[in-house]
């Protein structure tokens, strides 16, 4: 192994400070301010001698670049958030600004992506201490608004082309335990604001009005219906990706769940809201439904349906649409076999290449031409309560990102 990858091994206590102090900023999204993690961050770069550079279109949520100048004319980019979602402080055991016990390190963005974070930041210290120039050129994009999709982070170092890297790594976790993976694709999203118009009464007279929940909830439910029953047309290249998505997937709901998942659209009903009062028929309700596609499936096609769904259902309607498609990278891309051969080589497991549920930064790179995967080992509480990793999961890491320059 190279010589970075032998020093981020040796340095365990560098690994769970660096973790423990940018799981300390408070960057819950909303409102998602990270200046202050990002001061802290450059200092810590410069301090080792490493390049860097800030991109701002929101002063609150600066971006910062940093560069280390590698042996030949390409490079390679990784890419991480800095912000994470919201938590309760009371439901947790640990305190979600960061706690240490034994191997584990609590706190809010532990595992997504504090912990990657730190592995990044691990790895390019690694460079500097053993006075080695990378065969490529490597930057380091921390960024923020990645969580609520918002347009301060990826998308402004793209729109302003801060960067132009061969190829790229998102630094999200995408193992549980000893389930190790790396997301080449991603699907495609449909997100629905849907309206119900009713005719308001009084509470013990509803035969003279009419309730707009329950035209809603019978909307949605034949939506649901409709969804469930219509299968997607897979592209032939992504055949191999599904299946060994389904393996992942299988052990965690089932394969025949595993499977429907990327055949068909899911669809989740994420807010429901309606009347004003008990004693009174409502005369409007609003939903929001999350409707998830396969890679390449055109989410126009399936919105066309669910108006033709809706309209079936009087004076219901959709009030708001977002949608993207979703992006895969093909089995010649040129970050595909070198992501996968440096977690292989460094786990010594199998690593499933597979389609990613949700969505990341990732797709922004594949939509501006650059080939770009996901990797992050992790213990599996992104999100949760108690969210966690651990300082092994950091230098596991940390090691992948050091060894990927020299596959690339």
């Amino acid at each position: 192994m190279p010589e970075p990858i032998a020093w981020v091994r040796e340095h365990e206590q560098a690994a769970a400070s660096l973790t423990l102090s940018l799981v300390g900023f408070d960057t819950q999204n909303p409102p998602g301010t990270t200046e202050e993690i990002v001061d802290w961050t450059e200092e810590r770069l410069r301090g080792w001698g490493i390049e860097t550079d800030r991109v701002v279109t929101d002063s609150t949520k600066p971006n910062l670049v940093a560069t280390i100048p590698g042996a030949r004319d390409r490079t390679v980019l990784f890419n991480g958030h800095l912000d994470t979602v919201p938590y309760h402080q009371g439901q947790w055991d640990y305190d979600p600004l960061g706690e240490r016990k034994d191997d584990r390190i609590y706190g809010r963005g532990a595992e997504d992506m504090k912990g990657p974070i730190a592995s990044l930041l691990l790895a390019s210290r690694a460079f500097v201490e053993t006075e080695t120039t990378p065969p490529v050129t490597l930057q380091f994009a921390f960024v923020p608004d990645e969580e609520t999709g918002g347009e301060a982070g990826t998308a402004t170092l793209l729109e302003e082309e801060a960067v132009d890297p061969d190829v790229c790594l998102v630094s999200e976790t995408t193992s549980a335990g000893d389930r190790r993976s790396v997301t080449v694709a991603e699907r495609g999203k449909l997100w629905l604001t849907v309206e119900a118009k009713g005719q308001a009464a009084h509470g013990s007279r509803p035969m003279l009005g009419i309730n707009a929940i329950d035209r809603l909830d019978g909307a949605i439910e034949d939506c649901r219906r409709t969804l469930e029953d219509r299968e997607l047309s897979l592209k032939p290249v992504l055949e191999p990706v599904i299946g060994e998505s389904v393996e992942y997937y299988a052990p965690v709901m089932g394969e025949e769940a595993a499977r429907a998942m990327f055949e068909r659209p899911t669809a989740n009903l994420g807010t429901f809201s309606g009347g004003e009062s008990i004693n009174s028929v409502p005369e409007r309700a609003v939903a929001e439904l999350d409707v998830r596609l396969t890679p390449g499936v055109d989410p126009t096609d399936v919105l066309s349906d669910m108006c033709d769904v809706l309209d079936r259902h009087e004076r219901v309607s959709v009030r708001e649409v977002s949608s993207t498609t979703g992006t895969y990278e093909a089995s010649d891309s040129p970050v595909v076999t070198p992501a996968i051969e440096a977690a292989r080589r460094v786990t010594g497991d199998r690593i499933y290449r597979r389609c990613a549920s949700g969505g990341s930064d990732a797709r922004l790179f594949r939509d501006a031409g650059i080939p770009s995967v996901e990797f992050g080992l992790g213990v599996g509480t992104a999100h949760a309560t108690d969210e966690y990793t651990t300082v092994g999961t950091v230098i596991g890491n940390a090691a992948v990102y050091a060894l990927l320059p020299y596959l690339c």
